[in-house]
């Protein structure tokens, strides 16, 4: 092979190494969140979009319609043991969970159909629990969609708010 030919094949096997690696990035990378809640294993599994400058709750998360509570499938919610998520009962399993928001409130929903694609089949009629909680404001803005799982919670994290989700 010519010098020519070597370069030419270098830079070609560069430039498909670069697409390769470009079309690995998702806008909404899968994540999860993982804790113990008083002996239960908790697993959240979410596809985390950002805000990339956008104007999150009330626009591209509207008021008042159920959200999927990430990007792509819906966001699924697993306890190994019975929990109790404000005051009601939740049995071990795995969920769907789902969000509708409002101004000054949030409903959180968790739906026995653990497999959905985001919230186009959602069916209320499926939904084991529901509760409402306040947003709690923040003043720096989390870039992207993050959940935690603490000692006594589940926080969603996300623009300026965080929905925290009581659990014993």
């Amino acid at each position: 092979m010519n010098f020519k030919t070597k370069i030419s094949l270098y830079v070609l096997t560069l430039f498909v190494s670069v697409l390769a690696v470009a079309q690995d990035k998702k806008a909404s990378p899968a994540a999860t969140a993982k804790g113990n809640i008083n002996g239960a294993e908790i697993t959240i599994n979410y596809n985390s979009p950002s805000v990339k400058g956008r104007e999150i709750w009330g626009k591209l998360v509207p008021y008042g319609k159920v959200w999927r509570a990430g990007a792509d499938e819906a966001t699924t919610f697993e306890t190994s043991k019975d929990i109790t998520v404000g005051g009601q009962k939740l049995p071990a399993g795995k969920y769907s969970f789902f969000v509708i928001p409002e101004k000054d409130k949030a409903t959180i929903i968790f739906n026995t159909e653990s497999k959905q694609w985001g919230a186009y089949d959602y069916d209320i009629k499926k939904d084991k629990l529901r509760i409402n909680v306040k947003p709690q404001a923040q003043s720096d803005s989390t870039e992207r969609l993050t959940y935690a799982v603490n000692k006594d919670n589940m926080t969603l994290s996300w623009e300026k708010w965080n929905l925290v989700v009581p659990i014993k």
